[in-house]
């Protein structure tokens, strides 16, 4: 994101202070991410991606999200950007939630559905992949 700023910024937007702003973010993302992270810590499950789940969480920040990790580092990934001041940036934002949205999280979710059947169905029926 530094380079794409420093060396194709497309368009610069934001100018200090106002760039000040992305670091409200980034701390936000991060603390979603850091927060959800110490709920799967705290039961004792899996978190690694592609590894079989453990436990189903449904508490805490998963009551909003199904995935406010990913949630979490897209808005850090936003916050950089913001910072940063440029439109390029965005680009990597951009793709990183796309990625996010079509590989892991898809994968999660039919792993999920497999592992924990219509108890799962029904939480994803409720909660809101992103917010």
């Amino acid at each position: 994101m530094a380079l794409l700023s420093t060396y194709y910024p497309i368009l610069r937007f934001l100018k200090h202070p106002w760039t000040l702003i992305g670091i409200l973010d980034l701390v936000g993302g991060l603390s979603l991410t850091l927060i959800a992270g110490m709920q799967f810590m705290r039961a004792k499950t899996n978190l690694k991606t592609f590894n079989r789940p453990d436990q189903f969480i449904t508490t805490g920040l998963f009551r909003f999200s199904r995935n406010p990790m990913y949630l979490g580092f897209a808005i850090s990934t936003f916050g950089v950007a913001l910072y940063l001041g440029a439109l390029s940036p965005f680009l990597i934002c951009a793709l990183f939630i796309l990625v996010a949205d079509r590989w892991y999280i898809s994968y999660e979710e039919k792993m999920m559905a497999e592992i924990f059947g219509q108890t799962y169905l029904d939480y994803k029926a409720k909660v809101r992949r992103w917010v």
